[in-house]
C-alpha cells in the first residue's frame, strides 16, 4: 500500500494588512467623516465607505467628494484626512476574527510570518505597535519602504530575502487583486480572502491559487 503523501505547511506566510489581517475601515472612515463635517457635508456610513478603503485616502476623498482620482491626490482634504487618521489609528481597528488564532498556530509551528502592505510607514508601524504585532512579525514592508509597491513583486521578493526563504515556499495572502498580481509575479503561492475591502464576487477573477472565505478555510489552506 502506497504511503499517503500530504503537502507540507509553507516555510513562510506573508500577509497584506488592511482588509486581510486588520479591519482598519472604521478608523479610516471616521477620519473621512471628520473631513466631511468640517465641510458641512453629510457623513458617510461605514457600510458604504468600507468599499472605498481599497483605494486608500485617494479613494476615500474621490468617492465622498465625487471628484477624480487626480483631483483627490492633490486635494488638501486628503491631507486633512491623513492627519486625522494619524491621530486615531487604532480606536476601532481590530484584527479580523480568527486571525490571532492563525498567527498563534504559525508561531507554534515556528513558521515565520510577515506583512507586506501599501500603507505608508508613518501609519504602518504605529498601528502594528498598538495591535501588538510589531515584535511578532519577522518582516514588515510598507508602501514606501522600497522604490516600488504592490502590484510590483519587489516588496514580496525583499520580504522573502529578509526572512531567508524562497518565494516558491512562501504563501502571500491578500484581499485585493494587486496582492495576487504581486504574489504571482514574485513566484509565491497566493490566497485571496473575501472578508476584506474587495467584493467577494470579484475574488475568483484574480487568478489566486486558492480562495479563503473565512479563517477556518485559511487554516486548512496553510495546513497548520
Amino acid at each position: 500500500m502506497s504511503p499517503v503523501v500530504t503537502n507540507p505547511a509553507p516555510d513562510c506566510v506573508l500577509f497584506d494588512l488592511d482588509g486581510t489581517l486588520a479591519d482598519t475601515a472604521p478608523d479610516l472612515v471616521a477620519a473621512l467623516n471628520s473631513v466631511l463635517l468640517s465641510l458641512d457635508r453629510t457623513e458617510v456610513d461605514l457600510a458604504t465607505a468600507r468599499w472605498w478603503v481599497a483605494e486608500g485616502s485617494v479613494g476615500l476623498i474621490k468617492n465622498s467628494l465625487r471628484i477624480t482620482a487626480k483631483q483627490a491626490q492633490a486635494s488638501p482634504y486628503r491631507q486633512q484626512l491623513l492627519e486625522a487618521y494619524a491621530g486615531n489609528l487604532c480606536v476601532r481597528t481590530r484584527l479580523f476574527p480568527g486571525i490571532p488564532h492563525i498567527l498563534e498556530k504559525l508561531e507554534l509551528r515556528q513558521i515565520p510570518w510577515g506583512i507586506v502592505t501599501n500603507k505608508p510607514t508613518r501609519f504602518t508601524h504605529p498601528l502594528l505597535k498598538q495591535l501588538e504585532l510589531n515584535r511578532r512579525a519577522k518582516v514588515v514592508i510598507s508602501g514606501d519602504t522600497l522604490s516600488r509597491a504592490k502590484p510590483d513583486p519587489l516588496p514580496l521578493l525583499h520580504a522573502c530575502e529578509s526572512i531567508g526563504v524562497d518565494p516558491s515556499d512562501t504563501v502571500f495572502i491578500g484581499d485585493d487583486r494587486r496582492d495576487v498580481l504581486a504574489g504571482r509575479a514574485a513566484g509565491t503561492s497566493t490566497v485571496g480572502v473575501t472578508w476584506g475591502y474587495s467584493r467577494s464576487e470579484e475574488t475568483s477573477s484574480w487568478g489566486a491559487d486558492q480562495i479563503a472565505c473565512n479563517t477556518g478555510q485559511l487554516i486548512s489552506i496553510l495546513r497548520v
